[in-house]
């Protein structure tokens, strides 16, 4: 097991007299025996920055240190670091057994007998010791994916880096192999970062989540407080599904001023603001609700656009009553109500003050969070 730091780690490519910042003055730190899990959109730099810390990627500046030891020019096969890549990268014309040694064989004075025991540890801890003898065209996808796990594993490294190693499972076995590298890692206790673009695998697997935007950290945190207090809209945008829903609007007095409502706030949270009058207000689909009739000056009248079941829930599309409906206009209410709600029906809908989030809408900045929820309630259904 290792601590990793990543200290102001920039990395920048030469396109002609052009420089293309891929990942910019990037600071973090993972724990011994941490699972974090760096998510961001296509092209953030999640997978250039998991590049540089296994050697596979030079770093333009800043220091990458594997506990007190600075790794910035030590070879690849020396940094004591695993990675396990999205296309599995198995050798066809050999066996399991075969791929799964051969790291060790190359890089290591290890006995025969000694490898071969290694191999065959690994491969029951995956649960795969019958397929050693196969060759990967004969293995399904799961299958693949837990002999480029074990490939990893064998070598008992200090840290494990995993590239998007799911994003080829269909979903099904996807969520499956999600609880198993949840398992194996905290059996093993290995410190590892796992990439991904799926803000659920995100949620549901890292101890700490790093978020990542145009090379950009924007936030490391957990899970938890990634969701109910993020540091700026971007964040607040990518974490939840759906997506949190979000308002222009001005600050006139004591009321937050948008295109077809107003929404009154109180001293405090007009005190977090601090004068800022341009700002966006954000309020989490899970957190509107439906009313029977207007009972206080958070309930709207507003109208259905469109109902997407999904069994246990259902998202309902809106409008403010009186807007046109547009992917402008529309905003998005998680309820196990209104399961056969039609197109033009009216409802009344409840936004509480306690739920919401305010954002500088200049810089994009978290002004104002929610009023913190029960930590046992799962933010991602």
């Amino acid at each position: 097991m290792a601590t990793l730091e990543l200290d102001s780690v920039t990395k920048a490519y030469q396109d002609g007299d052009n420089s293309i910042v891929a990942v910019e003055d990037l600071s973090m730190a993972i724990d011994d025996g941490e699972f974090l899990v760096v998510v961001g959109p296509s092209g953030c730099g999640k997978s250039t920055t998991l590049r540089m810390i296994a050697g596979l990627e030079t770093i333009t500046s800043g220091t990458i240190r594997l506990d007190d030891r600075v790794i910035n020019d030590v070879k690849s096969q020396d940094r004591d670091i695993a990675m396990v890549f999205q296309s599995y990268a198995l050798y066809p014309h050999m066996s399991v057994r075969q791929n799964m040694a051969f790291g060790l064989e190359e890089s290591t004075d290890l006995s025969d007998d000694e490898i071969g025991r290694r191999v065959e540890e690994t491969a029951e801890l995956l649960a795969i010791p019958e397929l050693l003898d196969r060759k990967p065209k004969e293995l399904s996808g799961g299958q693949q994916q837990r002999v480029a796990l074990g490939r990893a594993i064998v070598r008992d490294p200090s840290v494990f880096l995993m590239d998007e190693p799911l994003s080829n499972l269909d979903a099904k076995l996807r969520a499956q192999m999600r609880t198993e590298l949840q398992q194996l890692q905290e059996d093993l206790d290995t410190t590892t970062i796992y990439v991904t673009h799926d803000q659920t695998e995100a949620m549901t697997m890292g101890d700490r989540i790093a978020i990542l935007n145009d090379g950009e950290l924007q936030q490391v945190s957990t899970p938890l407080e990634c969701y109910e207090q993020p540091n700026n809209q971007f964040v607040a945008g990518f974490i939840g599904d759906p997506a949190m829903n979000f308002f222009d609007v001005g600050l006139e007095g004591s009321r937050l001023v948008g295109d077809g409502f107003e929404y009154p706030i109180s001293d405090d949270t007009r005190a977090d603001l601090d004068g800022t009058t341009d700002l966006v207000l954000g309020i989490r689909p899970e957190d509107i609700s439906v009313r029977d009739r207007p009972e206080d000056d958070h309930d709207f009248d507003a109208v259905v656009s469109v109902v997407e079941p999904h069994g246990n829930i259902n998202d309902v599309h809106l409008t403010f009553a009186g807007q046109e409906s547009t992917e402008e206009t529309r905003f998005t209410m998680a309820t196990r109500r209104l399961t056969t709600a039609e197109s033009g029906t009216e409802v009344v809908i409840h936004i509480p003050e306690e739920a919401i989030h305010v954002f500088d809408r200049a810089t994009g900045d978290a002004l104002h969070h929610r009023t913190e929820r029960n930590v046992e309630q799962s933010p991602v259904r």
